[in-house]
């Protein structure tokens, strides 16, 4: 077995700092500098669905968050195998970010003028990642065959965005799409190898999109905040309402994550080994942290319509956002929560379908009355969901009468 030591691990390259597999750590500082982009990127796309709501605008928008999921995805991977205090795997950031920013820029024109910088500045990301993925470990470790088996389709998945990038609609999303099929394909083979996963690298590091995510449901508030004041009208009652209606969302969406759910995939994920915690890594972060993001995303843009024009009615497009950005969001953690655990979060599909019950029949209720309902919705849910595994951690740890 080769000698897994810091002092005498034999790097693919000299120069990058790699911990010992079993060693944890933060996330660097680098890593939270590249998440500056997707903030960008992210404020792009609530602009797309606000701009247009339609079920083909949510669609294209549906396809570039999960394009954009590609590349952050890939160097939470790569990092977790690495680290950020080398100055070589800094530089990789660095360049990546410097990429980023017209990627990010271009999401607005992505299915227009600005496919072929989004295209090829994504993959340009994306191909960095891997390069620095299997640099990341011993040339002749099970963890470096994983890698390379992984990047090797993953080329073709690069090709197929660069291409797409630079031929016109349907074709540039005919070739994406496949693009992400052969991405989906290389990630279920490459749950059958070895990967290191550190479990508080990636439990932050998912918590950090997360963060990124509710920020634009921060933006999103402060836009009619913006308009009145440019327009001198000030801010009405109804619009203060709003916003605070929308900060209390922002704040419940927040708890509902961080409060129980996040921690404990942490601890889960740290009562596993080899092949079992690089599959639970991908499905609880890589594949089912995605649509718990892109819900928040979705919400935002619901959001920002209803503080915009508080007192009239929420168009039926925006409060299916606002219903399917909920459902993503609240399914996804019920989802990673059966994944982890084998247990129902009963109280959060409960929750959907109330706030279903209440956003989609065509009622003469204002969006801020609505925002309002879904406000409590939530609450409620909260408590009930407290109230329950509190009670249930109490009968676990009560010692059994003896008989």
């Amino acid at each position: 077995m080769a000698d897994r030591s810091p002092q005498r691990r034999r790097l693919s390259v000299p120069g990058i700092g790699v911990p010992d597999p079993g060693q944890d750590f933060a996330a660097h500082p680098v890593e939270l500098f590249f998440d500056l982009a997707f903030v960008f990127a992210f404020a792009q796309l609530v602009g797309r669905l606000v701009d247009d709501p339609t079920a083909g605008g949510v669609a294209e928008a549906a396809l570039l968050f999960v394009m954009l999921w590609l590349p952050w995805s890939q160097y939470t991977w790569s990092a977790n195998a690495t680290s950020g205090r080398s100055r070589q795997v800094q530089i990789v950031f660095l360049v990546a970010t410097a990429v980023s920013v017209p990627m990010a820029a271009s999401v607005s024109t992505a299915f227009g003028a600005g496919g072929p910088a989004f295209g090829v500045s994504l993959a340009a990301i994306y191909a960095l990642g891997l390069v620095l993925l299997v640099l990341g470990y011993d040339d002749d470790s099970a963890e470096f065959s994983s890698a390379v088996r992984y990047s090797v389709p993953n080329v073709i998945t690069t090709a197929l965005v660069i291409a797409g990038g630079l031929v016109d609609t349907p074709a540039r999303t005919i070739l994406w799409v496949i693009g992400l099929l052969v991405f989906l394909l290389a990630t279920i083979q490459a749950g059958s190898g070895q990967w290191v996963v550190r479990p508080g690298h990636f439990a932050e590091r998912h918590a950090l999109i997360i963060i990124v995510a509710l920020g634009e449901v921060i933006v999103a508030i402060a836009t009619p905040v913006l308009t009145g004041l440019e327009e001198g009208a000030g801010l009405s009652g109804e619009t203060l309402a709003s916003l605070s209606a929308a900060g209390v969302f922002a704040g419940v969406l927040w708890y509902g994550y961080f409060d129980r759910p996040q921690p404990g995939f942490e601890r889960q994920a740290a009562t596993l080994s080899g092949i079992a915690r690089g599959r639970y890594a991908r499905d609880v972060y890589t594949y089912i942290h995605a649509p718990i993001t892109a819900g928040v995303v979705l919400a935002a843009a619901a959001l920002e319509e209803i503080t915009l024009h508080p007192g009239e009615g929420l168009p039926a497009e925006f409060r299916w956002m606002l219903w399917i950005g909920l459902g993503l969001f609240l399914g996804g953690i019920d989802l990673a929560v059966y994944r982890a655990f084998r247990k129902l979060a009963v109280e959060r599909y409960v929750a959907a379908l109330v706030i279903g019950a209440a956003l989609l029949p065509t009622l003469a209720v204002s969006g801020l009355t609505l925002l309002i309902t879904v406000d409590a919705v939530l609450l409620a849910m909260l408590i009930v969901e407290h109230i329950r595994l509190e009670q249930r951690n109490l009968e676990e740890t009560v010692d059994p009468v003896p008989e």
